[in-house]
């Protein structure tokens, strides 16, 4: 009883070897593709969880969410008018396309831009999510072009534009 144990255990070992050597044989580009994928699918994750697509995507909001995928992140000609002035979702794809990995985990650490970007949301994110976004943005490629410029306070934007009215400060008393 004692030898057949040994002899099945020594089977066992020596298939777990095999199986071992057949793993080692893997191709690198196989091998390394189900981690890049899962950050790839963390990174749409992200993008969707992070209201990204909200701004970014035109339409994406009015839609209930059913924008292609191609379409997505290309920046926007919706202004938002508010007393910091007029800001328009920019275009990810391309700013992304101008950006390597390390100067995207940079600048996205320490983003402060204008409203009404929760810039403070991106900062807060880790950094794996971070990347994920990145190299999801990246894995889309550039389409679409640059959104219109920044306008300063008192400087009409052209429509469509949402304009943010604050209520008047009421009366110190």
């Amino acid at each position: 009883m004692h030898a057949s144990r040994s002899f099945a255990s020594a089977s066992l070992l020596a298939l777990a070897l095999l199986a071992g050597c057949q793993a080692a044989s893997t191709p690198a580009a196989v091998a390394s593709a189900s981690p890049r994928d899962d950050l790839l699918a963390r990174g749409e994750y992200m993008a969707r969880m992070a209201g990204c697509n909200d701004c970014h995507t035109p339409g994406y909001a009015e839609r209930g969410g059913d924008v292609p995928k191609a379409q997505w992140l290309v920046g926007s000609p919706l202004g938002n008018m508010g007393p910091w002035g007029t800001t328009y979702a920019a275009n990810l794809r391309l700013k992304l396309a101008a950006m390597d990995e390390a100067t995207w985990m940079q600048y996205s650490a320490s983003l402060h831009t204008r409203p009404p970007m929760p810039d403070f949301n991106l900062r807060a994110m880790h950094a794996e999510d971070r990347r994920a976004l990145y190299r999801f943005i990246r894995a889309l490629g550039p389409a679409g072009g640059k959104a219109p410029e920044f306008l300063p306070p008192g400087q009409p934007p052209a429509p469509p534009y949402m304009q943010l009215v604050l209520p008047a400060s009421a009366p110190a008393g």
